[in-house]
Order: C-alpha cells, then structure tokens, then sequence
C-alpha cells in the first residue's frame, strides 16, 4: 500500500464538526492540502473568531436540535451526501466539584459533549448511508477514562459516554458506515481558556506544568499530531478498523 493510499481519496466529503478549534483547523488543513472537499460546522462566535479554509462553512450549535439539522441539510443540498463525519465539538467549564455543581452547569456541559454528539449523528446518519466507505470517528477524552483532577465531572461524564455511544454506532450501522473514537489527551489548543469562541478562562495553570509532570512524554499535545490519526480512521488504511477507541495522550493513559 503506497503512502497516499492511508489517506481518504481526493474528493472525499468530509464535515468537521468543531472545525474552528484548534484541532479542527489543523485536521481541516490537512484534509484540503489532501485534496479532501471540506465542511466546516461550528458556532457563529467561533467562526468569525477563527475561520477555516473550506468548501463548505455552516453556523452549527451541537446543543440545538433545530440547529444541527439546518446544518445537515445545507450539506444535503450542496453534496448530496456525506463519506466521513468528524465529530470534536466539546467544551467545559471552570472546575468545579460535584458536591458544589449547579444542575444549569451540568446540562451545559453534557448537552454539548454528549447530547451533541447523538444529535449530529443522527443527522449524519441518512447522508452517510449514500456516501463512499463511510466513517465517523468521534471524539472523546482521556478524562472519558481517566480523570486526572477534580471538578470535571460533567466533561469526564460525557466524554465516557461518547466511547459508549461510539461502539453503539459501530454496532448498529455496521457494515456500511465504519465508527471509532478518538481519546486524546491534553493538547495545546484554545479548549484549555474555555474554547474557541467562548470567553476566556484561566487554564488551570496546565501549561505552567502540573500537566506536563505526569505525562511520560512531558509535554502537552500539538493540534497538528491529531491530523494524522483522524485521517487515518477515516482512510482506508482502517477499513478493517470499527468499534474501537484510539488514544492520543503522549501515555498518560495505557488500557
């Protein structure tokens, strides 16, 4: 297999859901420089703070039903159907523990990490039974398996249910549409001051190495090592490749 065949073949539609953060734009980058045709699905605020080059680029709120079936319609229209769907829409919050955690709090975390992600695979779903080799891989946490400190719980919640609700998938639309997930750990990126397009938050002193001291690698995550694995799960190379949860964490976490 010659090195251009582990990537999706040129032309491939793919939407990238979160495309504006600091891993969207590093996966959208790749995926055009590979010829792939792009759609790009995030919030307003988030697009006008930092667009990315695509064929396609859709206002999408993962929380609102409404909202991610306007945007999936777009996508109807324009390409017919879909052959990959990249979901990494999430956020959380300041750290709060579980004991102190407003129920209002809660829910917004977990309706965009978790509620979200149901929401746009559902309306995937149709769009992918008519593409090519179609994949999804989801994006989960090494907090979905591993909670490394307090006042998380909402995310760790819901990043643990994305790997369920991604071998779900996996069962349920096998053969047709492959699904995997992605639990990668903490990269340098915006989510660490809240998120591209949301208000800035301190970062829990992460990059001033509390992080950095029990990672084996001794770093955080670059934005463009995630490039490689999700083009990767959505290629060819993976087509014997479902139901399974790949981590990206520089060995914080080996199961």
């Amino acid at each position: 297999m010659a090195l251009v065949d582990f990537l999706p073949p040129p032309g491939t539609r793919i939407a990238v859901v979160g495309g504006c953060g600091g891993m969207g734009r590093a996966l959208v980058a790749a995926a055009v420089e590979a010829g792939l045709r792009v759609a790009v699905l995030d919030l307003d605020r988030s697009i006008a703070q930092a667009p990315a080059e695509a064929e396609l680029t859709l206002a999408c709120n993962v929380s609102d039903e409404a909202s991610v079936t306007a945007a999936f319609a777009e996508i109807e229209r324009h390409w017919g159907a879909l052959d990959t769907l990249v979901d990494l829409a999430g956020y959380t919050g300041e750290p709060i523990l579980i004991k102190d955690m407003p129920v209002a709090e809660w829910d917004a975390i977990t309706d965009c990490c978790l509620r979200g992600m149901f929401l746009v695979a559902r309306a995937a779903l149709p769009l992918l039974e008519k593409g090519d080799n179609a994949s999804i891989v989801l994006i989960s946490s090494t907090f979905g398996h591993r909670v490394v400190w307090p006042g998380v719980a909402p995310y760790a919640a819901s990043k643990a249910g994305v790997v369920a609700l991604g071998k779900a998938l996996a069962t349920e639309n096998a053969p047709g549409i492959r699904v995997n997930v992605i639990s990668p750990g903490v990269f340098d990126t915006a989510f660490l001051q809240g998120g591209t397009g949301r208000e800035k938050r301190e970062g829990d002193n992460i990059n001033q190495g509390s992080y950095h001291q029990i990672v084996p690698l001794k770093r955080l995550g670059n934005p463009r090592e995630m490039a490689g694995p999700l083009l990767f799960l959505a290629g060819p190379a993976a087509s014997y490749i479902t139901g399974q949860v790949l981590h990206v964490n520089g060995g914080i976490w080996a199961p």
